[in-house]
């Protein structure tokens, strides 16, 4: 069923990375979501109102914020196709980020409510009215719902959607919602237990969390997070792959929408080659980079020496250091200043996040103190740093 509407529905549907088929999906997933949201709604109300049931309602109108997150949804996927202006040179993605933070608000707000009306409840119960039938129609939209999240979760994949992969998530909080409405309905059958105000709580609580879920999922863009690693790597090795880089490192990437990201990267190029040459080769790689990788990337030129041998075996020594020390830990930007009674050894150490303040300035010491043991000579100047990749 997902093919089908991807097919008829999604132009060129296989080139993910362009813009306007991302923009295409994006409408399509919306429009389904409102549709069925809306089809949704409109049975569980009258199964609801027919069994006086305020779980089965809520359940309902849960439905139908679900519907308007979708209508806000498909309006932000389109204002975020709007290509760059003179007031924002990076293009309007990050539309589709505060779209998706609208609707956790709404969906957060309408499981208070529910919250609410359920303790109201629990407090003054009514009967429920049992009808076989009411579970009946119950039972479908716990099938819709579960279609639903493996959709958006499918399609969430594919265009690396964060918004789509939150309401897969949303369903299938939907389908334990239902499912505990369709639970308090059975109960009340059975063993003539009132257990509705409670199962209208635990459908409030789905509502609630999977809000909060989804704030999390755009929030973190915004106010910005590391580099996936998965990314990092393909950028990292990307640029390494071209002739003349023999490194790189001080990847950071900026993400300003979904499929729209600027980033930044040290390349390392041997002294001895001709600056022309080599800037050459990284304006190559940068224009490479966009048309390759959909990345707007500003490459900046760190001269090495390669073939100085002592030089070499000093690199070798602080890698093994930094080995045993802590096998996390890289460095970069190694400079060797020789003097008549003492070796300057100038690096930049890349440690795990858990390296900060006393931490690490014990962690520059010990790195010291240990290069000194092998070689009196040296004396270290380290700056300690963090890597913007996200720590599996």
């Amino acid at each position: 069923m997902t093919e089908l509407l991807v097919k008829t529905f999604v132009k060129d549907y296989e080139n993910t990375g362009d813009t306007k088929v991302r923009t295409a999906y994006g409408t399509m997933a919306g429009i389904v979501g409102i549709c069925c949201n809306i089809v949704l709604f409109g049975a569980k109300l009258f199964t609801g109102i027919l069994l006086h049931s305020i779980s089965v309602m809520a359940d309902a109108f849960n439905n139908l914020s679900d519907a308007a997150s979708s209508i806000i949804s498909l309006i932000g996927v389109k204002m975020a196709e709007k290509p760059a202006d003179k007031d924002h040179p990076f293009g309007h993605g990050r539309i589709e980020y505060i779209a998706a933070f609208i609707v956790a608000f709404i969906v957060i707000q309408v499981g208070f409510s529910l919250f609410k009306t359920s303790v109201g409840k629990i407090r003054n119960p009514e009967d429920i009215h049992f009808q076989a039938i009411s579970l009946v129609i119950l039972l479908l939209p716990v099938g819709v719902k579960l279609w639903m999240g493996m959709f958006n979760r499918k399609l969430g994949r594919r265009i690396n959607s964060s918004v789509m992969m939150a309401t897969a998530a949303d369903s299938l909080g939907d389908v334990a919602a239902t499912s505990a409405a369709i639970l308090a309905i059975v109960v009340y059958a059975v063993w003539k237990v009132n257990i509705d105000g409670i199962a209208g709580i635990v459908v409030s609580v789905f509502a609630m969390l999977a809000g909060v879920g989804i704030a999390k999922d755009t929030l973190a863009p915004l106010i910005g997070e590391p580099v996936d690693s998965k990314i990092y790597e393909q950028i990292s090795n990307f640029v390494s792959s071209f002739d003349g880089i023999m490194g790189t490192h001080d990847l950071i990437v900026h993400n300003y929408g979904p499929s729209r990201s600027m980033a930044s990267i040290h390349a390392e190029v041997p002294n001895d080659v001709d600056v022309q040459v080599s800037h050459e080769i990284i304006d190559k790689i940068e224009r490479e980079a966009m048309r390759c990788l959909g990345v707007f990337l500003v490459i900046h030129m760190d001269p090495i020496e390669t073939h100085d041998e002592k030089v070499a075996s000093l690199r070798i020594m602080v890698e093994e250091v930094l080995r045993e020390v802590d096998s996390r830990l890289t460095f970069h930007d190694f400079r060797v200043v020789e003097g008549q009674e003492r070796i300057n050894l100038i690096f930049d150490v890349v440690s795990p996040r858990e390296y900060q303040g006393q931490v690490q300035e014990k962690l520059k010491t010990r790195i010291c103190d240990e290069i000194a043991k092998r070689d009196p000579r040296c004396c270290c100047v380290v700056t300690v740093e963090r890597s913007f990749k996200a720590e599996d």
